[in-house]
């Protein structure tokens, strides 16, 4: 399920904080009031979390996570490296 941020159209809250988080399903019908203190919420656009490329991947990286590396000779021609 993902996690969906709000936040309170107006004010501040002691019980939610003014933002507050929560995991729903997809098909869930939208959030319109905070659910600890009933008054009206917006939804956040949200970051998200990818995979970082940190350097390339090199032969020695490829070979040590058990991928065959091979070179390009020809048309269809390949050598092991």
């Amino acid at each position: 399920m993902p996690l969906y941020e709000y936040e309170l159209c107006e004010g501040d809250c002691v019980a939610c904080g003014g933002k507050f988080t929560l995991r729903r399903p997809i098909d869930a019908p939208p959030l319109k009031v905070c659910p600890a203190c009933r008054r009206p919420v917006r939804k956040l656009i949200s970051s998200f979390s990818s995979p970082i490329k940190t350097k390339p991947v090199s032969f020695s990286d490829a070979k040590k996570a058990g991928f065959t590396v091979l070179k390009r000779l020809g048309k269809g021609e390949y050598e092991r490296q």
